[in-house]
């Protein structure tokens, strides 16, 4: 019964933000735009709060 609480659970939850960054450096077309991507990163594009 547990199991499928956990599962619909993490499936509401969305996508963590070290799954949202790697996603992001995935779509990068070549290493220019990889490298751009990645200072974005760092920057912390998507760790800030509002």
């Amino acid at each position: 019964m547990f199991g499928s609480v956990k599962k619909i659970a993490r499936a509401l939850r969305g996508q963590s933000i070290e799954d949202r960054e790697l996603a992001y450096l995935n779509g990068a077309s070549d290493r220019v735009d990889l490298e751009y991507r990645q200072r974005q990163i760092d920057r912390g594009m998507f760790r800030k709060t509002f």
